[in-house]
């Protein structure tokens, strides 16, 4: 599996997908914290490090092919 996500697309990606969660998890307001729970999708490809939507698009952020 080649990664097409590079190390500073990758730390965002975490960062953003832990924030989102966190939101999810600790948000008083229970209206919008199904919103957090997006941050599954950064936070997975983050740590993969292959985003399948890059790859359909033909995007490649890995600086190492």
């Amino acid at each position: 599996m080649k990664k097409n996500v590079g190390i500073s697309d990758r730390i965002i990606r975490v960062v953003l997908g832990l924030g989102l969660l966190a939101m999810a998890l600790f948000a008083s307001e229970l209206s919008y914290s199904w919103i957090g729970w997006v941050g599954v999708v950064p936070l997975v490809t983050g740590l993969a490090g292959k985003c399948p939507l890059y790859g359909l698009l033909g995007l490649n952020t890995c600086k190492v092919v």
